[in-house]
């Protein structure tokens, strides 16, 4: 895998590779651009051709082609070194757990799946039962074709008939999820998990097709709602629908929209919110959102309008938290979902759509009017604060912003901020699944992991990347000029670092000086200590002018 990642390296240049994306302006012996990663009017993304890197003034974003690809296409490390392998024309050696024979086995799955894909196309243009109600529901026809929307006929085996006459081996049927096999020695062929069903085909983050979501056109049939299982290309539970499409949106807007249906997910995109994607009838999980945190860390729930929304709202929102994001929720009307409100005017509309996303209120103040609005006896109102609310704010990561909700609960509910404080310290966390960063057991444990990694070590390493970009940069440019300002408060807080670690280990030797009853010893650290305290004042005082 090293030898990989360096002789890639080796062949594409970083300019080339981030000029795919951003138009670079030279400067000096280094690139610039606007941050593919954040809204900007004046450039502060400079690229280093002699160090191979990128780095944002604005925003910090920071790395090699790796992870600017990473970035940039939201892929996982292994899809990102496939992507740059291509275009430099490097084969990847064989690694331990995947061999060149499985690795064909997937490319051979992806052209089935975009084969199965063209014949639900060709099958759904037939079909007028199945376009109208793809058309009742409000979808457009541009709609239809942009989200290559089809149809599995009600039949047993058309599918699989299909792909078998195109000479695909029914294994490879199998394997790739479409149809399901018979008991053994029934003389049956294999038969198709989709019938009857408006289908939509599910994407990879490059757009690949790697499976499918078809919704029952029978109100009988259950469950509504069926995925393709799990392949060696799809995993159900890490899936985004729509997230092909919308990346570049959510990067560009800085943040998400997350809905529960892909009714909700292809009205919401004709609407014009193109930053939203679902989960494609699944929970949202920590995976989900770990992908979701490459483009933005900012996300708006907008679920059903009824108690299940609520109660996904809830999930989702705890884990979201736990995951460092920010969140708020949209408020729908009793009962509809977002799909229902977009294609009827008179429940909303696009425009409504877009109004309630805009009122979105964040979680924790969300959940907290909640509370106050279904419980009116004051004592039960802080029990369910304390159970429901309080957990939330100590997954926080930021003390400005639990102060912030700290203020709000005693606002609105009276209760004094001095008790909520005392009673959010003895709070228990256990983000809920699979993909928080860590499980912590208190609030002052969490306060106390977020102490662990030194300001001076924070400072230094920063110190170490103003010295190699002020190489590169002219000495007349704005970026240069920032960086020696920044360099020189930082040298400033790194003096003040440093005599306070001077000054914590002088005070455990003057304890241990007093404890032996080394007199000459006490005086002497006394001096020393007196000297260090001077010079923290000092220091002190000219951050003041």
């Amino acid at each position: 895998m090293g030898g990989d990642v360096e002789t890639i390296k080796g062949r594409l240049d970083i300019a080339e590779v981030v000029g795919n994306y951003v138009k670079l302006e030279k400067t000096g012996q280094s690139f610039k651009a606007r941050c593919p990663f954040h809204n900007e009017k004046t450039p502060s993304f400079f690229v280093s051709p002699s160090r191979q890197s990128y780095y944002c003034f604005g925003c910090g974003a920071k790395g090699d082609i790796f992870s600017f690809v990473e970035e940039v296409e939201g892929l996982e490390f292994r899809e990102a070194l496939k992507l740059l392998a291509d275009k430099a024309g490097v084969e990847l050696k064989k690694s331990t757990s995947e061999s060149r024979a499985q690795k064909t086995e997937k490319e051979k799955i992806l052209e089935v799946l975009e084969d199965a894909s063209k014949f639900f196309e060709m099958e759904f243009d037939k079909s007028k039962l199945a376009r109208d109600y793809v058309l009742s529901r409000g979808i457009s026809e541009a709609s239809m074709k942009a989200w290559q929307i089809g149809y599995a006929p009600a039949e047993w085996r058309s599918l699989y008939t299909h792909l078998r006459e195109m000479s695909y081996p029914e294994e490879l049927i199998l394997k790739a999820g479409l149809v399901k096999s018979v008991e053994p020695g029934s003389g049956k062929s294999p038969y198709d998990v989709f019938r009857d069903r408006v289908i939509f085909p599910l994407s990879d983050a490059g757009g690949r097709i790697i499976a499918f979501s078809g919704r029952a056109l029978a109100k009988e049939t259950e469950p509504k709602y069926l995925n393709s299982p799990d392949t060696a290309v799809f995993t159900k539970h890490e899936v985004l629908y729509g997230l092909d499409k919308a990346k570049d949106k959510i990067r560009r807007k800085d943040y998400a929209v997350l809905v529960e249906g892909q009714m909700d997910l292809v009205l919401s995109h004709q609407a014009g919110v193109d930053n939203t994607v679902a989960s494609s009838g699944t929970a949202f999980t920590g995976v989900h959102l770990e992908r979701l945190k490459r483009f933005s860390s900012r996300i708006i729930l907008a679920f059903d309008g009824d108690s299940a929304g609520e109660k996904a709202a809830d999930k989702s929102a705890e884990l979201a938290l736990s995951l460092g994001l920010e969140v708020k929720i949209a408020n729908l009307p009793e009962g509809l979902d977002p799909a229902e409100m977009i294609a009827n005017p008179p429940a909303g509309g696009p425009q409504e759509w877009k109004e309630i996303l805009r009122q979105s209120l964040p979680a924790i103040e969300h959940f907290l009017n909640r509370a106050i609005e279904e419980e009116k006896d004051k004592r039960k109102l802080g029990r369910e604060i304390e159970k429901k609310i309080l957990p939330l704010i100590a997954l926080l990561k930021s003390s400005i912003e639990r102060s912030y909700f700290i203020s709000l609960i005693s606002k609105k509910t009276g209760i004094k901020e001095g008790v909520i404080w005392e009673d959010l310290k003895r709070i228990k966390i256990s983000p809920p699944a699979k993909g928080a960063e860590k499980v912590f057991h208190t609030f002052s444990e969490v306060e106390e992991v977020n102490k662990k990694r030194s300001r001076k070590e924070l400072i230094e390493e920063r110190l170490a990347e103003i010295k190699l970009w002020k190489k590169e940069l002219s000495k007349s440019s704005p970026e240069h000029l920032t960086l020696k300002k920044e360099e020189a408060e930082l040298k400033n807080h790194l003096d003040h670092e440093i005599l306070k670690d001077k000054l914590s280990n002088l005070s455990v030797e003057l304890a241990n000086a007093e404890t032996s009853k080394d007199d000459s010893r006490v005086e002497e650290l006394t001096k020393r200590i007196q000297k260090v305290l001077k010079d923290i004042r000092i220091l002190e005082q000219k951050k003041m002018l």
